[in-house]
């Protein structure tokens, strides 16, 4: 776990440092780095994860302002020598005191470039994964501007953060829903079912080995090959195993339906895989 920004990253953060500010001014009260950056290090396709927090909800113009300009700090995974972003804004004020599922104001990645080359800009929306990211915030997030996450946000109640792992869950219910995500999807579900399993939150290769030792033969093909596309060491061919992807997805659904947190969710708790 590092409580520093990585150097690769650094001049990239600070674009985009830069352009979070221009737009938002006085109106900026915190930015943390979080995700892959800062637990266990950043692999070939890993994104740029930044949480910023704000005082007052954005107008319209602004919104689609700094959104349009954070296109020129983000690029597709490896594309080039930019990584790409996924920037989630908060109004403080609406996470503070705690409610569920939380609204989020703002959300920006890769997934959005054509949408806002063409001018449109999603709007403001009830997230409930912000119960899922704000843990990891407070438990390993970087402060890059303003105060401390720990003490800026309240810890999200156990029974909250369980109910938003479900909830992610139960999004993914047949093939469409997961068609072009494959492999995001395939680790998701082995870190969710790690979470739940055992408290902790750990990175994606880390849960994806925990839940290899605990999947059936059948479906470990496909968890083994997300992780090695993951890291770099394979070619991420699941587009075209449809049926193998399906597969897996609804065994490792019925079983995280199954579960319910063992103990309190925490930063410390690792799979055995992990030697990081």
């Amino acid at each position: 776990m590092t409580t520093s920004p990585p150097a690769e990253i650094a001049a990239q953060l600070a674009s985009a440092r830069a352009v979070l500010e221009r737009h938002l001014g006085a109106n900026l009260r915190a930015l943390h780095l979080f995700g892959s950056a800062v637990e266990g290090g950043l692999g070939p396709h890993s994104d740029i994860d930044l949480l910023v927090t704000v005082s007052a909800p954005l107008a319209e113009p602004v919104r689609l302002a700094l959104m349009t300009d954070l296109l020129a700090v983000s690029a597709w995974p490896a594309s080039g020598a930019l990584r790409p972003l996924e920037v989630t804004v908060v109004v403080r004020d609406a996470v503070v005191p705690w409610r569920y599922p939380p609204p989020r104001e703002l959300q920006f990645g890769e997934w959005l470039r054509e949408e806002l080359r063409h001018g449109h800009a999603e709007p403001a929306v009830v997230d409930h994964d912000l119960a899922i990211l704000l843990t990891k915030v407070r438990l390993h997030g970087v402060s890059l501007a303003g105060t401390p996450a720990a003490e800026l946000f309240e810890p999200v109640p156990r029974a909250d953060l369980t109910r938003a792992l479900h909830d992610t869950v139960a999004q993914w219910n047949e093939p469409a829903d997961w068609q072009g995500d494959e492999r995001n999807v395939v680790l998701a579900l082995a870190r969710i079912w790690f979470s739940l399993a055992t408290g902790g939150i750990a990175p994606k290769d880390v849960a994806a080995q925990w839940a290899l030792e605990r999947l059936p033969a059948e479906h470990r093909p496909v968890l083994a090959t997300a992780r090695a596309a993951y890291q770099g060491r394979a070619e991420d061919d699941l587009a075209g195993r449809v049926t193998q992807v399906d597969a897996f997805v609804r065994h490792t659904r019925a079983v995280i339906e199954g579960l319910r947190p063992a103990q309190p969710f925490t930063g410390g708790a690792r799979g055995p895989g992990d030697a990081r």
